[in-house]
């Protein structure tokens, strides 16, 4: 008879979990909404997300698309390779870098925090710190430390507090646990 009766959900093996069409659409959406948040990073943002070579060949190139049907086009594609990607590494580390969920929210006060206990005259400040985030470079954070407290002390803005934030987050997004 037809091969298509055949093989109707009913009739499936037991240990194949049928999806519906609905769910999968939901799913590929899923996916390419993601991908598409990967093309809104920064090129060194995205260099450090664990991407496949194809994936990242496929965001570089829509990047370039400026057709609003082919970067549709492109997105249904990324979405397509992402299914072999590590989606919960990489959806968590996007939500680091987006400013708009809550582990970005964290990392953020936990940076505020520490900047402001290495600007107080708390002396193990900088050593907890370095402890917390091992590998980093202590004479460069010694610098912006001095800088910035001159700053405050002056009143000048000559933008040595932002350096230290951001180089304090910098550390802060790399841990596994912030």
């Amino acid at each position: 008879m037809n091969d298509f009766h055949d093989s109707t959900p009913d009739q499936a093996h037991p240990d194949d979990e049928w999806v519906s069409k609905t769910q999968r659409k939901r799913e590929a959406e899923a996916l390419q909404k993601l991908g598409e948040r990967l093309t809104h990073l920064r090129e060194e943002q995205r260099n450090a997300l664990p991407l496949s070579d194809t994936l990242r060949e496929g965001i570089d190139t829509y990047l370039r698309i400026k057709s609003h049907e082919a970067r549709r086009r492109q997105l249904q594609y990324i979405g397509k390779v992402m299914k072999a990607e590590n989606l919960d590494a990489i959806r968590e580390a996007v939500d680091r870098l987006d400013s708009t969920t809550e582990a970005y929210a964290r990392i953020h006060h936990h940076a505020e925090h520490w900047r402001a206990r290495l600007l107080s005259d708390d002396k193990s400040a900088l050593t907890e710190f370095l402890e917390a985030h091992p590998g980093l470079d202590i004479q460069s954070l010694r610098t912006l430390i001095r800088n910035a407290k001159k700053d405050q002390e002056t009143g000048k803005n000559r933008g040595n507090l932002k350096k230290l934030y951001q180089a304090i987050r910098e550390a802060s997004v790399n841990l596994p646990d912030s």
